[in-house]
């Protein structure tokens, strides 16, 4: 499964993200805008990993003084799907 999420309070604009659905884990993410090689490296090192447990490591993480970041906003992602 491939969908895309529009974060909030972030400088990503959108955040693609592909799951395989036969054992829960993420095959790719892609942040359009941000920064590029934190983003590139987050998705590297989400590949293979179980959903549920990304979600419980990225959620809450903050940004400076922002409440949430882009972690936390593909945290966010990850819930809207997730089983």
């Amino acid at each position: 499964m491939k969908f895309t999420y529009k974060p909030v309070s972030v400088c990503s604009s959108l955040i693609t993200v592909e799951i395989d659905e036969g054992n829960n884990t993420i095959r790719s993410v892609e942040f359009q805008g941000g920064c590029d090689g934190n983003a590139r490296g987050l998705g590297a090192l989400l590949v293979g990993m179980d959903v549920q447990e990304a979600i419980k490591r990225l959620e809450g993480i903050p940004c400076g003084s922002k409440r949430t970041s882009c972690p936390d906003q593909l945290a966010q992602a990850l819930k809207t799907v997730v089983k």
